[in-house]
């Protein structure tokens, strides 16, 4: 039910959500656009709605990936979860790039120690 048309919708679908997962052990998918229909800035909503509902018990969904707000908040609530191990997703995201010539932290320990023999 969207949103818009119902107030309460969100917190019956995070609480189906939670008996679904803690009471019959089950997978649960939903579809994110559904909750935001006929209101501004759908892909907002869908982003909070998704990373609630992950943290609620939903097991997948039913999304565009082309809609980056939305993706940037499902690998952030993944990080947050425990679902992304070291954060390697996010950062091979959102890593900045490293500008021509320039040696990473990494690299840099590694060079330090080689010219000081331990390595």
């Amino acid at each position: 039910m969207p949103i818009g048309a119902l107030n309460d919708a969100g917190r019956q679908v995070m609480h189906i959500l939670r008996r679904l997962r803690d009471e019959l052990k089950v997978n649960s998918t939903c579809g994110a656009s559904n909750v935001s229909f006929g209101l501004p800035n759908r892909n907002g909503l869908n982003a909070a709605f998704l990373t609630m509902a992950m943290g609620a018990g939903m097991t997948s969904a039913i999304t565009s990936p082309l809609h980056s707000e939305v993706m940037q908040a499902i690998m952030g609530a993944d990080v947050m979860m425990g679902h992304d191990p070291d954060c390697l997703r996010w950062i091979a995201r959102f890593r900045e790039p490293q500008a021509a010539g320039q040696v990473s932290a990494r690299e840099g320990r590694r060079r330090s120690r080689r010219r000081a023999g331990n390595g």
